[in-house]
């Protein structure tokens, strides 16, 4: 095999047709699930700050409707996540999250908003991302990140990796701004 990239329910193999093939690939795969891992690597755990402020978190009170909280108990509740990034996808750096407490899982919303800036910190149903680049979304807008995301190291461009654990600090407007500036 060359390269197994994860998804959340599959996963895409490539593998050298001149020194296997499918049928071998696939039976290698198969033995390899019947034996599980009695592991559950914790992977590094990265800290983002985080900032719930007004137009930052457009969809926070939206969000606290739905569910029947506060926005503080909204708030509280992302906050406690115990987030893991389970892969890459859709746009690059995207690291879709679980972990999302039950208490504030929303869907996605019928009709996506353009134009969501970088940085958004984004849930649906149980998955949680901060994004890397202003695009559209149907996800809940909660909060925003002055973290970023990518680094400058081309051998390793994103600041985490599958498996690592992410861990929201909540912050105000007045640091994410100053954060912001640095980037």
């Amino acid at each position: 095999m060359i390269e197994v990239v994860p998804g959340y329910v599959n996963a895409f193999v490539v593998f050298d047709p001149l020194t296997t093939d499918h049928d071998a690939v696939a039976t290698a795969i198969r033995d390899a699930l019947a034996q599980p891992s009695t592991t559950d690597p914790a992977g590094a755990l990265h800290r983002l700050p985080v900032c719930y402020d007004g137009a930052l978190a457009p969809d926070l009170s939206d969000v606290a409707s739905a569910v029947g909280l506060s926005e503080e108990e909204v708030i509280d509740a992302h906050l406690g996540g115990r987030y893991r990034v389970e892969m890459f996808g859709f746009a690059p750096g995207y690291g879709y999250l679980s972990g999302v407490p039950e208490a504030i899982r929303v869907p996605r919303k019928p009709t996506p908003v353009r134009d969501v800036p970088a940085g958004s910190v984004i849930v649906a149903d149980a998955q949680c991302l901060v994004t890397t680049l202003t695009m559209p979304t149907g996800w809940s807008v909660i909060g925003r990140s002055p973290a970023p995301i990518f680094t400058a190291d081309e051998t390793r461009p994103v600041r985490f990796d599958v498996g690592d654990r992410i861990e929201f600090e909540r912050i105000d407007r007045a640091e994410f701004e100053r954060l912001e500036a640095l980037r």
